[in-house]
């Protein structure tokens, strides 16, 4: 261990952006990204059709708009920790205190987790919103690939969440370890022997 930071091996170490994006939690992320900004896209975009005889917009999901605004806010959200968290990864291995990289390994089960349930969620409420949709509030079928769209990329999204809490939890064991082990195996001083 020598020359090495306790918590980081690599402390202020210089960015390799090679390593960083083959890392499995670095290529979850970006997906959970991307399906964040499929899901919000494709909501916003064709979410909202109306009959040929109205003017007024609905929720393509049934009418309901509270599916609509679920999906754009979760959607917007997720989008938003994702680069939140991208970030939090990038700025990891320059941490060098173990507590701090302890609550940052928390931050990120804790929010993994929440988003992976949340997906659930989302695409159980959005799939029977779908499913309960009437054939005559949209004739002309508009914006049904944008709502299945959703719906899938709800569902893949639950596993990339989960997989970045299992990658998580993981690292979370290696961070507890070098807590363990700098508290073991810091040097302290002698007793003194009178």
């Amino acid at each position: 261990m020598e020359g090495m930071a306790y918590g980081a091996g690599k402390a202020g170490g210089a960015f390799n952006p090679i390593t960083f994006f083959q890392q499995p939690h670095t290529i979850l992320r970006i997906l959970s990204w991307f399906f964040s900004i499929v899901i919000f896209g494709s909501i916003a975009n064709e979410g909202y059709v109306n009959r040929p005889d109205e003017s007024q917009e609905f929720c393509i999901f049934n009418r309901n708009q509270n599916a609509c605004n679920y999906g754009l806010f979760m959607g917007t959200l997720a989008f938003l920790c994702c680069l939140v968290f991208l970030a939090l990864d990038v700025y990891f291995p320059q941490i060098s205190s173990v507590k701090d990289r302890k609550k940052a390994v928390l931050a990120d089960v804790g929010v993994s987790a929440f988003w992976s349930f949340m997906w659930f969620v989302g695409f159980c409420f959005l799939t029977n919103q779908w499913q309960v949709a009437k054939q005559e509030d949209n004739p002309l079928r508009e914006g049904g690939d944008a709502a299945r769209a959703a719906i899938t990329f709800a569902f893949f999204s639950i596993f990339t969440w989960g997989g970045l809490t299992l990658f998580s939890m993981e690292r979370l064991k290696s961070v507890s370890f070098q807590e363990e082990y700098q508290k073991l195996f810091t040097s302290q001083p002698p007793i003194p022997l009178i």
